[in-house]
């Protein structure tokens, strides 16, 4: 491998222009794919085979007018104020009618017309639940306008508040992106000439950004670390150049083929994250060393871009390796939208890892000996061995000398870290736990004081006989919606109307409790069960759709996949590692720790995210249940680079020890060797995710936030203290390795042995 890479980055740096020229026309390519074909995101996220999606489909197929999406607005008036004025009737009934008649929203007077006889057994039950509801003086009621009520719009009992809702005739999706810009239009046409009222779009009608500013501010960072580390601004722009680069390629070609593929919004995001973090490593690994070779050995500018790209290289192609399959690893998982995420961010990582070990040469070749200043030369003559009884080995040594101390207190530390993930829940952030001046937190705040929590997440009923050649009769539906309407956490039922052949009738029930709370998941569950009192009594199968239902069965699939997704990881780790180190220990020692920080970043998230602790130092008001796919999406990613840092530092280790360092001796120098370079890296990965933290979408805010605290736990507490502690408590027989599998296992040459045995022996014969 080393030998394959020594002679690709020879290559690029002797014919730059081919590589460069290249490249750009890659990038042509994708900006041409992405004029011509857009860009398609959604923000839905579903899962396929969990009970709400089958009924989804199953409605999309026998009844598609009731398996659109559903949104809604709010009206709203000052403290004091009513809606019910005359003129403000005229301008709601107006703008509803407005809204009705846009393409895509469905119309209810259309779809009783359509329904024909259902509808009047519709209604039949409408007024039954209405009369047995009646006695408990529900805190709302329709909107009316001279004695007629507005469709789809129901008023509080104060005056001041309006819930209007309605129905897509697809999911949010397939609608093309003028539906909802033209929704909003017309609903805030009601704030003009100082009506006094105030339209708030719900959350999924508003297009927000997945990203703000402020990863600007972690490339800056990044680019002050890399200015520190490498000494000169040509080299250190050059990791900077290849990264953005590398995720204007990647991010642009997802963008370009999410026409033909679905992909939320969320998933260009991540790979930004992804690429931006790895490009600048891994291009930073292999400029260090070049530097490094230059400054202690005296090569040339050209034979130490060419080493480093074999040696720097190797490493640089296993680690991105790690990343790419621990990525790949959630397609075996089977959750679509999570699987392109995947894809997508390893597309991300491959396409940097190229550019490492193609471009980069290539840029090098171009500057030339310029890379390293003459002032940085003339330092690099002066010490033989400039990093020699520095700080990086003061402090391995004081490491090696408090090694059981160490191990201990990190253990400790971090046990105590993982302490909260014992109390995490997941689901999917919602307008409850947006900050308070947006319109999603705005409307959500005015949907419960006015109706009630349970407004804010309904739930779509399914009724079929159990018998399949049964019907619903009408008094059946009518006693099927008393009934419901009786359940202890059910505020409001609605009869929708029936399929035309009468065996499948579809209900409309508002839980009192809100979207994430565990009163609503038990309804759900409850209206599931076959063996409930509802089934029994009216012989009939209860499904339950809706974007409550669905998050409910996305957050109980993921969670049951973690467990498999991480045992996954674990047997990779073990082999990958085994094959890079061909030792026992190392692998097992390397596995350990990592799992030692995925659980003490869930634990320090859940603290700050679920709990609220520290809220606004990281921008947002009110804390609430974790994204429920960003355990596993972060224990994916942390993962990879996790590994990046084990394979850099450990790598070097060995190198020593092969090189004839032996005990604490190959430790230290390995430590020496690599420390420096793999603090700079870690520092940029914390940097360019934590600039994630204070964007706009919360979803956004808790993946950059756990992948910026897992890498300052991993690389500062696992990797720079743990690590050594260990290595130094089994000395050389962490590199012991029994002599049968050593025999099975390939010679992979991450360190270049080879690579340097060969050029030596071209040196002697010359």
């Amino acid at each position: 491998m080393s030998t394959f890479l020594y002679k690709i980055g020879k290559s690029a740096y002797g014919k730059p222009w081919y590589f460069i020229v290249g490249w750009i026309a890659i990038l042509g390519v994708v900006l041409a794919l992405l004029g011509i074909n857009g860009m398609h995101v959604s923000s839905e996220m579903k899962i396929e085979g969990t009970e709400s999606q089958k009924v989804l489909d199953q409605l999309a197929k026998e009844l598609p007018e009731a398996a659109g999406g559903q949104a809604s607005v709010v009206f709203t008036v000052p403290e004091g104020e009513r809606l019910d004025t005359p003129e403000r009737l005229k301008l709601i009934g107006k703008a509803v009618n407005d809204v009705y008649h846009l393409e895509y929203v469905i119309n209810p007077a259309d779809f009783a017309a359509e329904a024909g006889a259902a509808a009047q057994a519709s209604n039949s039950a409408s007024g039954q639940t209405q009369a047995a509801s009646a006695t408990e003086s529900p805190p709302f009621g329709p909107m009316m306008v001279g004695g007629v009520p507005i469709p789809g719009v129901m008023l509080s009992s104060d005056g001041r508040v309006a819930l209007f809702q309605f129905q897509f005739t697809v999911q949010q999706m397939s609608l093309p992106e003028s539906v909802p810009d033209s929704v909003i239009e017309a609903v805030s046409a009601v704030e003009k000439g100082g009506s006094g009222i105030t339209a708030l779009p719900s959350d999924s009608l508003m297009s927000k950004p997945s990203v703000g500013s402020t990863e600007a501010v972690g490339i800056a960072v990044a680019a002050v670390v890399l200015l520190m580390t490498l000494g000169s601004v040509v080299a250190a722009g050059l990791p900077l150049l290849t990264a953005i680069l590398g995720v204007g390629i990647s991010v642009g070609g997802a963008f370009a083929l999410s026409k033909f593929i679905h992909m939320s919004d969320i998933t260009p995001v991540l790979a930004l994250m992804v690429g931006l973090a790895v490009g600048i490593d891994y291009c930073l690994f292999i400029v260090n060393r070049q530097r490094r070779m230059i400054l202690d050995q005296g090569l040339s500018a050209r034979e130490a871009a060419s080493r480093a790209v074999g040696t720097a290289g190797s490493a640089v192609f296993f680690a991105g390796l790690t990343v790419i399959i621990a990525l790949c690893g959630m397609l075996v998982i089977g959750i679509g939208f999570l699987s392109t995420m995947a894809l997508v961010a390893a597309a991300a990582v491959l396409v940097n890892v190229l550019i490492a070990l193609t471009l980069l040469p290539a840029l090098l070749g171009l500057v030339g000996e310029r890379i390293c200043s003459t002032k940085a030369r003339a330092k690099g003559a002066a010490h033989a061995d400039p990093i020699s009884r520095g700080f990086a080995h003061r402090w391995v040594t004081g490491i090696l000398k408090l090694r059981w101390l160490v191990v201990v207190l990190v253990i400790l530390v971090l046990g105590t870290a993982a302490i909260p993930v014992a109390k995490m829940e997941m689901g999917i952030p919602s307008g409850a736990t947006a900050n308070l001046d947006t319109p999603a937190r705005q409307s959500y705040d005015a949907i419960a004081s006015g109706f009630g929590e349970g407004f804010n997440g309904p739930l779509l009923l399914v009724a079929e006989p159990k018998d399949a050649s049964g019907k619903i009769a009408p008094e059946t539906l009518g006693g099927l919606v008393q009934d419901l309407q009786k359940h202890d956490d059910v505020a409001l039922v609605t009869p929708m109307g029936m399929s035309k052949t009468g065996d499948m009738a579809i209900v409309s029930l508002i839980p009192k409790s809100g979207p994430t709370d565990a009163e609503t998941r038990d309804l759900v569950r409850d209206l599931r069960s076959a063996d409930s009192n509802l089934a029994r009594t009216y012989n009939v199968t209860i499904g339950v759709t809706g974007f409550t239902a669905i998050n409910i069965d996305m957050s109980a699939k993921l969670a049951e996949a973690f467990p498999l997704y991480v045992g996954i990881i674990v047997i990779l780790s073990l082999i990958i590692l085994l094959l890079v180190f061909r030792s026992i220990i190392v692998p097992i020692k390397a596995t350990a720790g990592f799992l030692l920080s995925v659980l003490a970043t869930f634990g320090i998230t859940t603290a700050v995210y679920q709990w609220g602790w520290l809220h606004s130092l990281f921008g947002f008001d009110t804390g609430g249940p974790l994204l429920s796919f960003m355990p596993i999406l972060v224990t994916g990613i942390l993962y990879g680079l996790a590994m990046d840092y084990q394979v850099f530092l450990v790598s070097s280790m060995r190198e020593s020890y092969v090189h004839g360092h032996h005990g604490t001796e190959s430790v230290v120098h390995g430590y020496e060797q690599a420390s420096r370079v793999v603090v700079a890296a870690a520092v940029i990965m914390v940097s360019v995710f934590a600039g994630f933290i204070f964007a706009p979408d919360i979803m956004i805010k808790q993946i950059g936030f756990a992948l910026a605290v897992g890498i300052l736990i991993d690389a500062f507490l696992v990797r720079m203290l743990l690590v050594p502690a260990v290595m130094a408590v089994f000395g050389d027989k962490a590199w012991g390795l029994p002599k049968r599998i050593d025999r099975l296992l390939p010679n992979l040459d991450v360190e270049g042995d080879k690579l340097i045995a060969q050029l030596k022996a071209q040196e002697t014969a010359k």
